[in-house]
C-alpha cells in the first residue's frame, strides 16, 4: 500500500522499543507522516490534536495517543508541549486496538515510561531493560481509552458539514442552514453520519464542542469563558456535558494532571 505522508525514520533502531523525548512551542505542527512502529506518544504537559483520514483525537497532559505502525497522521500542538514517546516494535503490544485512540496512563506507567526515555532503546539482551519491557507491556495492556475522538465522514457533503462546524465555535446558524450552505438536506446529512461515524449530527456536535472546550481548559481558560466558546447555554450544561463523557467535572480531571 502506497501512502503520500512522510515517512519519518524516527525510532526505526532495530529493539523491541526505541524512544524519543522533545519540547514544542505552542502552534507547532507534525506534518502528515506514518512510522513502520506503533507509537505510545505521552503528554507530559500540554495539548497536541491528532488527526487521522478515519478522525481526530485530542491528547490532554497525562494521558496518551496510540498511533498503530503505518498510520498516516498529523499533529498540532496547542500549547508548549513535552513529549515522551515509545517506539514499539508493530504488535508487541498485543491487546491494544490497531487504531488510534486516547488511553489514560496510571501514575506507575508515567513513571516506567520517563525512566525509558533516559535510554534511547530498550533490548532483551540486557536484563534491567528486558525486565523494564516486560513491566511496560503488562501496564499498557490494563490502559483504558478515553472518548477523545471526532470521527470524520466520508461523504464530501457531510465532511463539508464538519468542516464548518470545526471552523465555527458556537455558530449560530441552524443545522439546516449549515447542511443547506454543504449542498444537502439536513436528512441526507444526519444519514451520512449515523452511517459513517456512528453518531447522530447532534450527538457529532456534541463531542466536538467538548473537544473544543478540552483544548481551551487545557490553555488554563475558565469553564465560564469555556462555555460560552464551546456554545453551550451555561456554564452548568457544558460541566453535565463533560461530566457525562468523561465520569468527572473539569475542575477533577484536570487536577489529576
Amino acid at each position: 500500500m502506497r501512502h503520500t505522508a512522510l515517512f519519518d525514520r524516527v525510532g526505526q533502531e532495530d529493539a523491541p522499543i526505541a524512544t524519543f523525548e522533545s519540547e514544542y512551542p505552542q502552534g507547532y505542527v507534525f506534518a502528515e507522516h506514518f512510522h513502520e512502529r506503533d507509537q505510545l506518544i505521552y503528554a507530559c504537559h500540554g495539548v497536541m490534536t491528532v488527526t487521522t483520514k478515519q478522525g481526530t483525537w485530542v491528547v490532554p497532559a497525562q494521558r496518551a495517543a496510540w498511533i498503530p505502525a503505518r498510520t498516516p497522521h498529523s499533529v498540532r500542538v496547542s500549547r508548549t508541549m513535552s513529549l515522551r514517546t515509545l517506539y514499539l516494535k508493530p504488535r508487541l503490544a498485543r491487546t491494544l486496538p490497531r487504531m488510534c485512540c486516547v488511553v489514560n496512563v496510571s501514575p506507575l506507567l508515567k513513571e516506567l515510561i520517563l525512566h525509558a526515555c533516559a535510554f534511547r532503546t530498550l533490548r532483551r539482551d540486557n536484563p534491567a531493560q528486558s525486565h523494564l519491557i516486560s513491566v511496560i507491556l503488562d501496564l499498557m495492556q490494563q490502559v483504558e481509552s478515553i472518548p477523545l475522538q471526532i470521527p470524520t465522514p466520508a461523504d464530501e457533503r457531510a465532511k463539508r458539514v464538519a468542516q464548518l462546524l470545526a471552523s465555527e465555535r458556537a455558530d449560530d446558524r441552524s443545522i439546516d442552514e449549515i447542511c443547506k450552505s454543504a449542498g444537502a438536506s439536513r436528512r441526507t446529512i444526519e444519514r451520512c453520519f449515523s452511517e459513517e461515524t456512528a453518531m447522530s449530527l447532534g450527538k457529532w456536535r456534541q463531542q466536538l464542542r467538548l473537544l473544543q472546550a478540552l483544548q481551551l481548559l487545557a490553555d488554563g481558560e475558565k469553564i465560564t469563558h469555556v462555555a460560552v466558546c464551546a456554545g453551550y447555554s451555561a456554564p452548568s450544561a457544558f460541566v453535565s456535558a463533560f461530566k457525562r463523557t468523561l465520569g468527572t467535572t473539569p475542575g477533577r480531571y484536570f487536577a489529576k494532571s
